[in-house]
């Protein structure tokens, strides 16, 4: 994290509440998934942190790209625009996936003339890309177990193991190439073991669906989930590669490629958040603190992504109990009732680490309240 010094003078500088992004932390953290993972290639989540400064030094450092929208295709495709037009097609065929497996018709239209790779879960998804998207290229996305995600997606998306392999074959029917595999365990995953039965049903697939002729298949997407190191809960990432490792190598030939969807993994220790004190009051007998930034804006993980962000003061002295709101009039913007904090007067900074992820991204104008301003810092 940017040291404590330097974050108080910056936000001296440009005011609060500030968003400061380190680009040293984010490359550090993709040199480290490629470092533990050497098999795998990162495709950057978008959706964690879609801010194009972010996706520059990304792009810079040879990450490959997960959109899931048109807009977050767009903030990828501006940064290759002006390459050849045989090597900017060959980036977004080798380098970004399309990956939510339900796509509006207009979406998919605007997509085809560029041949992507997405992702599809469904028969009446097969439909609509062969008519919309005809030359895109597709890769079955399958539900598997989120046991222990603090964001669990295998409700809203992917096929049963049972039917994959005749969603692969329905497509083919419809004149469409099935590149691959992909899952997801869900976000923010610790239970380590999700990945092994996910990595197990995959392979399950791939001899089946092999044994039924269906042998063009060549590239296994083991999606995001790769925790962020919130606090010492957490295992290191290199206990779970090594995990990742022994079963792709076990399970997977060296001609089928690996792909993953880090985007918590790669922003989350990117973002600080320094927050000023606006109101104070007892109140039952407990201090409360009203700062400028709340669930409404780079706390919004408080509510959509189920996360806690400590809030630490600059100030030294006796720490008391005490719970700390954000600043618009709803009572559900409350950060958190339970923060270990001195006596802070209005004024007073306040911030909290590792919100890179799943936080400004989701920054709302609610009650007049505009996000966080962004900073960016490193970035050469």
């Amino acid at each position: 994290m940017i040291a404590l010094n330097k974050l108080k003078k910056l936000a001296k500088e440009h005011g609060t509440p500030l968003f400061v992004v380190d680009h040293k932390e984010l490359r550090r953290n993709l040199a480290e998934f490629k470092r533990y993972l050497p098999r795998v290639q990162p495709y950057y989540a978008v959706k964690a942190n879609p801010d194009p400064a972010i996706v520059r030094t990304l792009y810079k450092a040879g990450a490959s790209f997960d959109v899931a929208s048109w807009p977050e295709f767009e903030i990828v495709r501006r940064h290759i625009e002006d390459l050849p037009e045989k090597q900017r097609q060959d980036f977004i065929w080798d380098k970004i996936i399309y990956a939510n497996p339900i796509k509006a018709n207009d979406t998919l239209m605007k997509l085809d003339p560029y041949k992507p790779l997405v992702t599809y879960d469904n028969y009446e998804e097969v439909k609509k890309i062969r008519r919309y998207a005809p030359r895109a290229g597709l890769c079955l996305r399958i539900k598997v177990p989120n046991t222990g995600a603090m964001v669990e997606l295998s409700s809203k998306f992917g096929a049963n193991p049972g039917e994959a392999v005749d969603l692969i074959a329905f497509a083919h029917q419809n004149g469409l190439i099935v590149e691959g595999i992909s899952f997801h365990v869900g976000s923010q995953t610790t239970n380590f073991q999700n990945y092994v039965q996910a990595i197990h049903l995959a392979a399950g697939i791939y001899k089946e669906a092999r044994l039924r002729r269906f042998v063009k298949m060549n590239l296994l997407d083991i999606g995001g989930g790769f925790p962020a190191p919130y606090d010492g809960k957490v295992k290191p990432f290199k206990e779970l590669a090594k995990t990742l490792n022994t079963e792709i190598d076990r399970l997977f030939p060296k001609n089928i490629e690996i792909l993953a969807e880090p985007g918590r993994f790669l922003v989350a220790t990117a973002g600080t958040l320094v927050a000023a004190v606006v109101g104070k009051a007892d109140r039952d007998g407990k201090r409360c603190y009203y700062i400028n930034d709340g669930v409404y804006h780079t706390f919004s993980g408080v509510i959509f992504d189920h996360c806690h962000y400590p809030v630490r003061a600059f100030k030294k002295g006796p720490a008391r109990i005490s719970a700390v709101f954000g600043p618009t009039c709803d009572a559900l913007d409350t950060v958190s009732l339970s923060e270990s904090l001195p006596d802070l007067g209005l004024g007073d900074l306040v911030y909290s680490p590792n919100v890179g992820a799943y936080s400004h991204a989701s920054s709302t104008w609610f009650n007049g309240f505009p996000p966080a301003k962004a900073l960016h810092v490193n970035e050469a």
